[in-house]
């Protein structure tokens, strides 16, 4: 290839052009970041070793001379709990926003209270922020905000769960629905086989307390996918509800003995949060008497002990950390270097978790 060294300002776009690869490609192979195969990326490096180009990635925050914020609206919470992991994924964000003048300001409030989510995106807006990233926690109010957001022509990207038909740059998070389905054939796998023995099994949701009110209901597409693979394969299978508080421990083992009492037959139990190692003591208890598997998600450090004692069968997971921080940097690259998305979906892969395979994961 015989190319006219440095003539006029070479771009990204020119580079993709000449390899016979997409802007994405050349992007990955200049910030080393993997997911190209080798022919591609020695096609990159040889147009790039040809025409002398060397991206400076600089130039745009000179160009720009301000700085920026993305805002990071989150549940609050305490060490060990699933939102500590989104959190976690904000500070390895911090590195590449520093890099180009941009600062992560995180607003938490309380996920069981509705005035405190309007008051922390009250403080948020104060603040004009350049970008926000956040979980749809209350759905009607996140509607409201985001409304806000694109009045004031504010980018924001959703993380773990998002709103359909809403005008979000990015979603990072776990196939919602296709978790539900997926944790139904996991936990009914066993009677794939023997479909009659489904006519005298009764399976549980447990809930927590505070979704009655149906305003802060995170895992309702989640449950929706769990309730459609029953109707679809074991539709004389009953479904059963049952809600629990989650700061009354000893609570929780009187509210399921009870419920289990008094609905015989309860083979199966699904609990669709991050919390199912709130219901362990008590599916211990019960077990004495009654065979009951159990699934729950996400690898908190007691969900997985839990796993472990064997008090539940299976833990579906995924990479908060890693959706947060994506989501994050997607948008410094949005804001900063004006470089699309190259997907707006992007659903991160579940690990199904067994005492089997525990110990390697």
């Amino acid at each position: 290839m015989c190319v006219e060294k440095n003539k006029g300002k070479i771009t990204i776009k020119d580079v993709a052009r000449m390899a016979g690869v997409s802007r994405g490609t050349v992007d990955r192979v200049i910030h080393n970041r993997g997911d190209v195969s080798r022919q591609r990326h020695d096609d990159v490096m040889r147009v790039i070793k040809d025409i002398g180009y060397e991206p400076n990635i600089y130039a745009s925050i000179l160009a720009h001379d301000k700085s920026r914020s993305i805002a990071l609206l989150l549940p609050s919470y305490r060490p060990g709990e699933y939102w500590e992991m989104a959190g976690r994924g904000a500070s390895l964000a911090q590195a590449y926003a520093r890099t180009f003048n941009v600062s992560i300001e995180t607003f938490l409030y309380d996920q069981y209270d509705i005035e405190s989510f309007r008051a922390a995106c009250a403080q948020m807006l104060e603040l004009s922020p350049s970008a926000v990233v956040l979980p749809p926690i209350f759905r009607n109010e996140t509607a409201v905000l985001t409304a806000t957001l694109r009045e004031r022509g504010i980018p924001y990207s959703y993380v773990d769960t998002k709103l359909e038909e809403d005008g979000y740059l990015t979603f990072y998070g776990m196939p919602m629905y296709k978790s539900g389905y997926l944790c139904a054939d996991l936990l009914f796998d066993s009677i794939s086989s023997v479909p009659e023995a489904a006519e005298e099994m009764k399976v549980a949701i447990v809930r927590i307390e505070h979704d009655r009110n149906r305003k802060s209901d995170p895992t309702a597409i989640r449950r929706a996918g769990f309730i459609d693979y029953m109707r679809e394969h074991y539709p004389e299978v009953e479904i059963l509800s049952v809600y629990i508080d989650p700061h009354d421990p000893r609570g929780i083992i009187d509210t399921l003995s009870a419920f289990c009492s008094a609905n015989p037959g309860i083979t199966h139990i699904a609990m669709f949060n991050s919390r199912v190692h709130l219901i362990a003591p008590a599916l211990e208890s019960l077990r004495q008497e009654n065979k009951i598997r159990a699934i729950g998600f996400d690898n908190l450090d007691d969900n997985l002990a839990a796993l472990r004692r064997g008090a539940i069968r299976y833990l579906i997971t995924q990479h908060t950390d890693e959706q947060t921080r994506l989501a994050i940097n997607s948008m410094v690259d949005y804001l900063i270097l004006n470089k699309e998305p190259e997907r707006r979906d992007n659903y991160m892969h579940m690990d199904i978790l067994s005492r089997e395979n525990i110990d390697d994961y």
